[in-house]
């Protein structure tokens, strides 16, 4: 409605207009130093995961192939990239067989995407929405200077009229140099908007693509994992897995050893009968 005295919504928003773009301005350039330092953050964590993958894949492939398990474990655990992370979630399920070495791989890699591609939304979202942000602000600053468009037009109006009463001949005429900075001032907000996302924008596509080389090269060692451990002999196979399995074997053969003469006690003690007790002790003592 845009009655007289009632409640109207477009003078609500035109009050709200008032207040001016400035505000605009400001939460654009916080979103500005935010994305900045993501940036800068997200930059440092790929420079820090940074490895030589070739030569990680020819030691962890020789490694594998010798059967030496703890030595490819160790190797892997010294690299701070996220292939090494992935190729040890899969080494140790290896005694489950090739196929559960695959699948811990395969969940490895979804936890390494969600770790890389970390505050990059808010990148993309600054990005794609900053320019608007900045357009919103324009807005209200052109519906500021209509405002002061109308009233600065009254006051020419009002001005004709008095000099019409006096007997004068010159009418005021238009303050259109408010009217021209409002707007000016209005488009400094597209401006900021614009300068906030362009450098948004690019990050996001260079970290995007830094994160798809990282996952492929992470492919690529997740099958030399595979290769090298399918194509162990059987006799380096047994090697390998020895190595990892000699301890719990040991001890459940003590325990199983145990049990089995504690059974054959007891086995012994309930063939007796009570009555043929001390005839049986007798018999043995003779």
């Amino acid at each position: 409605m845009h009655g007289g005295g009632g409640f109207s919504l477009i003078r609500l928003f035109t009050s709200f207009a008032m207040l001016g773009a400035e505000w605009v301005m400001w939460v654009l350039v916080a979103l500005s130093v935010a994305s900045v330092g993501v940036m800068l953050e997200r930059w440092a964590y790929y420079r820090s995961v940074e490895d030589d993958l070739d030569k990680l894949s020819e030691e962890l492939r020789g490694l594998l192939r010798r059967g030496d398990r703890e030595g490819a474990i160790a190797r892997l655990r010294k690299s701070p990239s996220p292939a090494a992370a992935v190729a040890l979630a899969g080494l140790q399920e290896d005694d489950a067989g090739l196929k559960s070495v695959e699948e811990a791989m395969a969940g490895a890699v979804a936890r390494q995407r969600m770790i890389l591609e970390r505050r990059l939304a808010f990148l993309g979202t600054v990005g794609n929405n900053a320019p608007f942000v900045g357009l919103f602000g324009t807005v209200i600053g052109i519906i500021q200077a209509f405002d002061k468009l109308r009233e600065t037009e009254q006051a020419a109006r009002e001005a004709a009229r008095r000099a019409a009463q006096g007997g004068g001949a010159i009418a005021a005429g238009l303050d259109t140099g408010a009217v021209m900075g409002t707007l000016a001032e209005a488009l400094v907000a597209t401006a900021i908007g614009l300068l906030v996302a362009i450098p948004a924008v690019a990050a996001f596509n260079y970290f995007q693509r830094k994160v798809k080389g990282l996952l492929a090269s992470t492919e690529g060692v997740t099958h030399v994992v595979n290769a090298s451990l399918a194509a162990l002999t059987p006799e380096l196979h047994g090697v390998y897995r020895a190595r990892s399995e000699r301890k719990p074997e040991h001890h459940a053969q003590s325990k199983s050893d145990k049990a089995d003469k504690g059974v054959e006690t007891t086995t012994r003690e309930e063939a007796r009968d009570p009555k043929e007790a001390p005839a049986t002790v007798a018999a043995e003592k003779a």
